[in-house]
């Protein structure tokens, strides 16, 4: 059988892509590899699934041309897809930083997609594994494990590198490169980092542990970035929202600064407890401020001891700056085991950004994570896969 579009992949953005070309009145199918669909949606956000932000904007994505993604966010924008959400009925809330969960499940959200994919007239096959992809006259033989198919044209949904006991693989990679297209280097990102040693054995007492933080890097030019949120403490390491922002902007090597405080003034706090609090003890004192544990191991790591009133105004400013420009060196990251994203990918100049079509190669189609568009933490990467899969499905 001929189909107008076959999509590679039954992610958020293949089944956006499917949805929309079907609406369209074209012949769709959607081939995925694994036994489930979705499987990235149900996982997200702890299984309730942070379906998008309401600030959405391209200056929350990262990528070597930050143009690139303005035309599909611009004609497919976050309302759009909450505007969906409602007339499915899906209850949701907004958790903090305008970023949006279902009440009560992610499979809401799926079920939403699979919904428009059936009103739509989408075939959606499973367990089946794509071959080769190859140009036949001016359309597409896919060798599959089910058989060949043909398909007028094809779209790459198969996201990237992260959760690999998701599904993921470098399908959408390899057939970029197939087609002589440009793939940046890609790394795990929106990622835990893992410690040093020395740090590790002295931070494993506070895993579970979260405070508010701000975490920042300064890259090569001196340009600072930093990210205001809570930070986890875990046994091999750290994460939280904080860390997992960060990672986007870290490179191996690079120190990150943690501020402790970052709402409040330590310095003057700190002076007007020694004149309330003389002979309380600097841990009793910094107590007030994170756990009773968090204080005691804290002040031991920065060497911190001795009762409010013996210390000098220099060295409460020493105490504000250990606590407050504490630098940290991560041994490196957990990787695309625990990452929720892939940072890099198929090169945005190889791609039309209004249809997503590859430039050199008509007919193919990329969408959604395996390009080089890397959302920030807090539903920004959907929105990217459903302003992408739209923008495709609207011309395949």
């Amino acid at each position: 059988m001929l189909y107008n579009v076959v999509i590679i992949g039954a992610g958020a953005s293949g089944l956006m892509c499917a949805a929309t070309a079907g609406y369209r009145g074209r012949s769709v199918l959607v081939l995925e590899h694994t036994a489930k669909i979705g499987r990235k949606i149900l996982m997200s956000g702890g299984g309730r699934c942070n379906f998008t932000n309401m600030h959405n904007s391209p200056a929350n994505f990262i990528s070597q041309n930050p143009h690139f993604c303005k035309s599909a966010l611009s004609r497919y924008k976050a309302q759009d897809f909450i505007d969906l959400v409602d007339r499915h009925g899906v209850e949701y809330h907004e958790k903090t930083l305008g970023q949006l969960f279902c009440n009560e499940s992610s499979k809401e959200i799926l079920q939403v997609l699979l919904t428009e994919c059936e009103w739509a007239g989408v075939e959606i096959k499973t367990e089946t594994t794509v071959i080769s992809v190859e140009q036949s006259g001016k359309g597409w033989v896919l060798t599959t494990s089910n058989g060949k198919i043909n398909s007028e044209s094809v779209v790459i949904a198969t996201g990237g590198l992260s959760i690999p006991n998701g599904g993921a693989t470098s399908f959408a990679y390899d057939l970029a490169v197939q087609y002589s297209l440009q793939v940046l280097p890609r790394v795990a990102s929106l990622v835990p980092f893992t410690l040093q040693p020395k740090d590790k054995e002295v931070l494993k007492e506070l895993s579970g542990v979260s405070h508010l933080i701000q975490a920042s890097v300064t890259d090569k030019k001196g340009i600072k970035t930093s990210f205001i949120e809570m930070m986890l403490f875990t046994h091999r390491g750290l994460s939280g929202p904080a860390i997992l922002q960060i990672s986007n902007y870290w490179h191996p090597g690079d120190d990150v600064e943690l501020d402790l405080f970052p709402e409040l003034d330590l310095l003057e706090w700190l002076k007007e407890q020694r004149s309330a609090r003389p002979k309380a003890e600097i841990t009793t004192i910094m107590a007030q401020q994170m756990s009773k544990r968090m204080a005691q191991i804290l002040c031991a790591k920065f060497e911190l001891s001795g009762v409010m009133g013996s210390f000098s105004n220099k060295q409460l400013e020493m105490i504000n700056d250990a606590f407050r420009r504490w630098t940290i060196k991560p041994s490196g990251t957990e990787g695309y085991r625990t990452a929720e994203v892939t940072l890099g990918g198929i090169d945005t100049n190889e791609i039309n950004q209004k249809t997503m079509q590859a430039k050199k190669v008509p007919g193919l189609y990329f969408v959604g994570e395996c390009l080089d568009v890397t959302g920030h933490l807090g539903g920004h990467n959907f929105q990217w896969a459903w302003a992408s899969g739209f923008a495709a499905g609207q011309v395949v």
